[in-house]
């Protein structure tokens, strides 16, 4: 098997669905003109945080002018600006803020990730754009489970994404199967101990309307940190 850096860099070559890469290298073309002196990554976007995490955040996908631009989860957009935030508050992260590569943000005990690694039109994946980057997911949390206790499932989509992949990994998921909700807590059995944290996702239209609050991420990620035993 290999290694997460190896994985990593093969994320950012896949050209499995066509529409998004038309989209994320048309949006990396075109621009937004407050980022026009921005070269775009306009690639797949792979996760971020150290390979021994005891927490995994999944998401949904890279925001066309966020991590579409950066080359980093949620890093450059309104989401990120929620997020990390958050980590930072509750002592999972160095910095409050996440701006660029290289602006020395650094994760503690968290990878981000996400189940589609290209930004959508729309930020709405289509099932078989779903399923097509399910593999790179998978990969990614084998790498990640001798050390993995906890994942925080931003949003229903992420949470349908990932439980056919934990399924297929090992994983005993329960019958019928868990609905997605801010604060539902899934202890499951498999390989290693796991637990599901699910968490409304870090969107601008939950947090402008004030059904996601940061006092209520800072809740999860700080359950997420006591089952993980992470300091």
């Amino acid at each position: 098997m290999s290694n997460l850096a190896d994985l990593d860099q093969r994320v950012t070559t896949c050209r499995r669905c066509p529409r998004l890469v038309e989209w994320r290298e048309e949006v990396a073309r075109v621009k937004r003109a407050s980022f026009a002196d921005w070269d775009y990554w306009g690639r797949p976007v792979p996760g971020f945080g150290p390979p021994d995490a005891r927490i995994a955040i999944v998401g949904l996908a890279p925001a066309a002018h966020g991590a579409n631009r950066t080359g980093r989860m949620f890093t450059g957009d309104r989401s990120g600006d929620v997020l990390y935030a958050a980590l930072h508050a509750v002592g999972l992260a160095s910095q409050p803020t996440s701006t660029h590569i290289g602006d020395g943000l650094e994760l503690y005990g968290v990878r981000i990730t996400a189940p589609v690694k290209c930004a959508p039109p729309a930020n709405k994946p289509t099932p078989a754009e779903r399923d097509n980057c399910r593999p790179w997911l998978a990969e990614e949390l084998a790498l990640l489970a001798p050390t993995l206790r906890v994942i925080v499932v931003l949003g229903g989509f992420g949470w349908q994404a990932l439980l056919p992949v934990l399924s297929t990994a090992g994983w005993r998921i329960p019958s019928p199967r868990p609905r997605f909700g801010h604060g539902v807590t899934v202890p499951l059995d498999g390989p290693a101990p796991l637990t599901l944290l699910g968490c409304y996702h870090v969107s601008q239209q939950n947090t402008f309307t004030g059904r996601l609050t940061p006092a209520m991420v800072e809740t999860v990620l700080t359950a997420a940190k006591r089952i993980a035993g992470l300091p």
